[in-house]
């Protein structure tokens, strides 16, 4: 598909919510892992017993960037069999504009990633997309993260 059928296309489904992932668990391992890779070991994060009587969570939670860190995969970007849309042959993370981590993500929760198409625009032969991601924990009414996620697809 050519950029000019898939900017009609998208352009169509702005406001709309255009990608529900599956549901995915959040393990302690994971928060862990995130940690060291970011040296953020922070006991709110890493050190269970500690947080199950010191933090108001009464568990650890996942780090807020960790959670956002997730948007490429649970966004379905990063299986390269299954691209974004026909023809696409680069996905490029571009930025955030807005972000917020309104709620916690406690390890072994379960998350899924909402994401609403907020414009679709040709920038420099490619097309910038905005998303908002959302990032719904099973069992909260608050979400975890929250961002206006852009990205440039090219042709």
């Amino acid at each position: 598909m050519a950029l000019s059928q898939t900017l009609v296309e998208l352009q169509s489904k702005v406001g709309t919510e255009i990608h529900t992932s599956n549901w995915e668990v959040i393990t302690q391992e994971m928060i862990n892992e995130f940690g060291k890779a970011t040296r953020d070991m922070q006991w709110i994060h890493v050190d269970p017993e500690r947080a199950a009587s010191e933090s108001p969570f009464k568990t650890t939670i996942a780090h807020g960037y960790f959670t956002l860190s997730l948007y490429p995969m649970l966004r379905g970007l990063v299986d390269e069999s299954k691209p974004l849309f026909p023809g696409v042959k680069n996905v490029i993370n571009y930025g955030i504009n807005k972000l917020r981590f309104p709620g916690p993500v406690p390890a072994g929760s379960r998350i899924k990633a909402h994401c609403e198409l907020m414009s679709a625009e040709e920038v420099k032969g490619s097309i910038e997309l905005i998303e908002k991601y959302t990032v719904e924990v099973e069992g909260q009414d608050r979400p975890a993260c929250m961002a206006e996620c852009v990205m440039r697809l090219y042709f």
